[in-house]
Formats: C-alpha cells, structure tokens, sequence
C-alpha cells in the first residue's frame, strides 16, 4: 500500500481547485406568497456549494450558508425574476453609534434595524481651536481671553 501511494502522490498530479471559504450570504429580495419563497429556495439551494438556505418572509430576507460566492447567489436570485433583490443593508439598531443620523434610518428596515451607513460625529474643529487656546497648558491664555 506504501508504494502505491508514493506513485500516485509523485506521479499523479491533480489540478487544484480554488475553494471559496464557508460564508454567509444575505440578500433582501420581496417574496408574496409561497410561490415566490419555494422559487428563491429552489434556485438557491441548488447551487454548488450550498450547505443551507433560510428564509424569512416577513423581513424578507434569505440568508444562505456554504462555501458559495456571494454575487453568484444574488445573480441566481435575481434571475427568478426577483429583479430588486440586493445584499442585506441592515443592521441592528443598538450596533450602530448614531442610528437616527440622515441616511441611516429607513422606514422599510424591518423593526429594530436599520441601514449600514458609516456615520461619523459633526467635526468639531473650532471648538477644539477654543479648547487649545484656554486650556491651562496655554501661559498666555489670560491674555487672550482680556484681548477678546
């Protein structure tokens, strides 16, 4: 048995195939009835790759799990005639640090999500000017604040 596995390890090349790592893939695509939902799942699960598809209607959302590239499951979804069908884009509200800034809150997320946005506090760069000026490292703010 030893010697057949040292021909076929140094003799027998096997080309390498690319294996996409175990991820998760959620897709916000509209489903009505039944129909809709069994179509979505059926594309889906048929993929190579798929370890698992779930569906949540009322948010409508699929989440799919497995080794499985995550725009060729939105173009499989979008393909059953679910032409609106994108990534997630939401998130839980308490994850988010500013989740009534413009362009977070969305008023089709389902209840306590909102959208993924990048939000960043107001600059504040002249009140840190000010700050500078009268703090106690600064040996010339009494100066300053009888100048003013």
């Amino acid at each position: 048995m030893g010697a057949l596995n040292y021909i076929i390890s140094n003799f027998c090349t096997v080309p390498s195939t690319k294996t996409k790592a175990m991820q998760t893939v959620e897709i916000k695509v509209k489903m009505d009835c039944d129909g809709c939902e069994r179509k979505v799942r059926n594309a889906v699960a048929t993929m190579k790759g798929v370890k698992s598809v779930e569906i949540n209607r009322k948010q409508s959302r699929v989440t799919v799990n497995g080794c499985v590239d995550p725009n060729k499951v939105l173009n499989r979804v979008k393909r059953t005639g679910k032409k609106r069908a994108e990534f997630w884009p939401y998130v839980p509200q308490h994850v988010v640090s500013y989740p009534h800034a413009s362009g977070v809150y969305d008023k089709r997320a389902p209840a306590g999500y909102v959208r993924n946005v990048q939000t960043f506090p107001a600059s504040s760069e002249t009140e840190e000017k000010y700050m500078s000026l009268f703090s106690e490292d600064n040996v010339n703010a009494c100066s300053i604040m009888y100048n003013v």
